[in-house]
């Protein structure tokens, strides 16, 4: 690595940390976006798994056309893994979801890259 390329990771880095913490936040989510991520939706019930969506790049929050504000849900597109097994299997097939944010879940990166 040269002089230059340590001065600007260095100057980088002093930048980033001077950050806020939700402008550091605002800024990983856009680097997330940006380069995808392999995320992982588990819905339940009562305590129990009931559903699980994969290979999910980003929950997004719903805003109203009209006056942008936040709804009380969250959507974004993955595939629903009907057997649990973190891959996706034959008949599973990418699909548009909405959860509420009164709905028990939990969203993660899978473990089974």
């Amino acid at each position: 690595m040269g002089r230059w390329s340590v001065a600007i990771l260095l100057g980088t880095l002093v930048w980033f940390g001077g950050c806020t913490q939700e402008t550091q936040n605002k800024l990983g989510r856009a680097v997330q976006n940006w380069t995808g991520t392999n995320g992982v939706l588990d819905i339940y019930e009562g305590g129990k798994l009931v559903m699980r969506f994969i290979k999910i790049d980003k929950l997004s929050t719903a805003k109203g056309t009209d006056d942008n504000t936040p709804r009380q849900y969250r959507y974004g597109y993955g595939y629903l893994d009907k057997n649990f097994n973190y891959k996706v299997d034959d008949g599973e097939r990418k699909l548009y979801f909405e959860v509420s944010n009164f709905t028990p879940y939990i969203f993660y990166e899978n473990p089974q890259k």
